[in-house]
């Protein structure tokens, strides 16, 4: 109830009920009228209707941080093989279903590995299973390198990686099952013990200051024993007969990609199927951050470009070839050009002269290089090419026609002013460079770039001619070879056996 408001009639005393336009004796009320004398509840009533009350800010949700829970590990396993149990969690929901996981650690075999992780209808994702042998190892720790890329094809800079880094003990054969769980006990803070199908789990001599948090299973027909020397306070997980933690994933800014190199290689040939007068059958392309050149061996070569004297039909592999030392000299990029290096035992010549060993010298246009310094005629080459991303390297000995070499300098281009120049035996080549893994063929007129692979069809492209085809082997001849030999062993065997 309010009092009457008509600024027509001040003295009226007649009381208006809410949402009446006149009062009793028909004095008109002006709008939105507030009576200063009226009851408490309408003033409070005025209050909340101009100042309504805020609401309560909500409390951010943590999101929960993605982590990768290992389990399943047995130090003492018999035998030494292992198979431990890779989980994701907490991941967020805009990854892709697919993910690729990276291990690289001493302790697995060939230093490391490339597993799955698929997400399943749920949400959650299959675990996937690392396995290994620590028999014969050396006791210690071992670090195992965690990658987790998450890859989208369609949109390359929505690319994410998490790294972590895990732990593995290989202990003493003498070790006692308290030595292995305290070591655990000081480094992961979160072990569980658990003992199934008639299994025996005993945890003792576990002595030091400080709260344990002990987790123990027993099931199955099984025996959990718990014997502790001291009381402790802090707080301690722990886990037998097998270990398990979880290791936080931590997601690293990795630059944007560009798209993966169809047919990646670090050597490569260009096989001319049909050479013409004077040109080379095999164009051996490598880009190598250092190429070795060194002596052609059926197995166990140490060289990158493998080197054989060519007598007057076809290579010799014995011979004078075996006056090419394994490794004989290293081609590498250097001050805006290439150098070479001589660090055989029989020495090579530059233009006629020895430059001593271990003595990197820039490589010219048109130098002659001579291995060995002690016998001509082994292998000689001429640098016919020579620009800041390339060199090209022609025999002009007796394999001239069966061979040229170009040495490529791994994520360089070819510059824009044309640096550099080339002998006419080498103007007419296709002009190539290495990045991203592959190699590729820009058009000089158009600036084009093309990747190269078996399926390009080289033919189209420009300072080709002729019918050829690009191999990512740089000796695709003996590939051939020993594809042939292994048939011819397999028909061996079967005939054998019938």
């Amino acid at each position: 109830m309010k009092r009457c408001s008509s600024p027509d009639h001040p003295h009226c005393t007649v009381w208006v009920a809410p949402g009446d336009a006149t009062c009793a004796h028909g004095h008109r009320q002006p709008a939105g009228a507030i009576d200063l004398l009226g009851s408490s509840f309408d003033l409070l009533q005025r209050a909340r209707t101009a100042h309504p009350p805020m609401a309560a800010p909500e409390t951010p949700r943590t999101a929960p941080r993605p982590h990768l829970h290992v389990s399943g590990f047995d130090p003492r396993a018999a035998g030494g093989r292992q198979a431990i149990k890779l989980e994701l969690r907490g991941m967020p929901d805009d990854v892709p279903p697919q993910l690729t996981v990276l291990l690289d650690s001493k302790l697995l075999p060939d230093d490391g590995g490339r597993l799955q992780f698929h997400r399943t209808l749920r949400g959650d994702w299959r675990p996937v299973f690392v396995e290994f042998s620590s028999r014969g190892r050396e006791h210690g720790q071992y670090r195992v390198d965690v990658e987790l890329h998450a890859h989208q094809p369609e949109q390359p800079a929505l690319a994410r990686t998490w790294v972590a880094t895990l732990v593995l003990l290989v202990p003493r054969p003498d070790a006692s099952l308290g030595e292995i769980h305290q070591t655990y006990l000081a480094t992961h803070k979160n072990v569980r013990i658990s003992a199934d199908d008639a299994a025996i789990a005993r945890v003792h001599g576990l002595a030091g200051g400080g709260a344990m948090d002990i987790d123990i299973h027993a099931r199955n027909a099984s025996i959990a024993q718990l014997h502790l020397d001291a009381a402790a306070g802090g707080k301690v997980a722990v886990a037998l007969p097998t270990i398990a933690w979880d290791e936080d994933l931590i997601e690293i800014d990795i630059p944007a990609e560009r798209a993966a190199h169809p047919c990646p290689a670090s050597g490569a040939c260009l096989v001319h199927v049909e050479p013409d007068a004077g040109a080379q059958r095999h164009v051996r392309l490598f880009a190598l951050d250092e190429c070795v050149l060194g002596r052609w061996e059926p197995s166990g070569a140490e060289a990158d470009l493998l080197l054989e004297h060519y007598g007057e039909h076809r290579p010799e592999r014995d011979g004078l070839t075996r006056r090419l030392s394994a490794r004989h000299a290293v081609v590498r990029p250097a001050r805006g050009g290439f150098e070479i290096e001589d660090v055989s035992r029989y020495g090579l010549l530059l233009d006629g002269i020895w430059p001593g060993k271990h003595v990197p010298v820039p490589l010219r246009l048109g130098m002659r290089i001579e291995l060995t310094a002690s016998i001509r005629g082994v292998v000689t080459f001429v640098v016919t090419a020579l620009y800041p991303h390339a060199v090209t390297l022609h025999r002009v000995d007796a394999g001239g026609t069966a061979e040229c070499f170009v040495l490529l300098a791994p994520g360089a281009e070819p510059a824009a002013d044309g640096a550099g120049g080339a002998l006419p035996r080498a103007a007419g080549m296709p002009v190539l460079f290495h990045r991203d893994g592959g190699f590729w063929h820009v058009d000089p007129a158009t600036g084009q770039q093309t990747a190269l692979g078996p399926a390009t069809a080289l033919e189209r492209l420009a300072r080709f001619t002729g019918r050829v085809r690009f191999t990512a082997e740089p000796r695709p001849e003996d590939a051939t070879g020993r594809r042939r030999a292994g048939e011819r062993r397999r028909a061996a065997a079967r005939l054998a056996a019938s």
